[in-house]
């Protein structure tokens, strides 16, 4: 039996074939087989905690303090990451810079939209 994939939109792995299409139980979500077998993974938009919708050049803000790996200044609760870039090929990280520290790489589950 072929891998089926996890939900798109909700990430769920409670999904099904139906026809043509895949089905997510949880959520609802229907989408074609055929596009899933060429991509390999749909592309994930990059959300924040909130769900929220990332875009290159945002303004986010970290939500818990971070420490950061080669730097002895720690990332404190508030600090504000501008203008945000996309990874290629991960929905997970984005790579931004803070008024102390540059080229960082973060993950989105610790930040939200500003």
């Amino acid at each position: 039996m072929p891998d089926i994939p996890a939900c798109p939109l909700c990430a769920m792995e409670n999904t099904y074939p139906d026809g043509d299409n895949f089905v997510c139980a949880d959520c609802g979500h229907e989408w074609p087989i055929v596009a899933a077998a060429e991509s390999g993974q749909a592309d994930m938009p990059v959300r924040d905690v909130n769900g929220n919708v990332l875009c290159a050049g945002d303004m986010v803000t970290v939500i818990k303090d971070l420490k950061v790996k080669g730097s002895s200044i720690p990332l404190k609760q508030g600090t504000v990451i501008r203008n945000i870039r996309l990874v290629e090929g991960d929905s997970e990280h984005i790579e931004g810079s803070s008024d102390k520290i540059r080229g960082l790489v973060l993950k989105t589950c610790f930040l939200r939209k500003a």
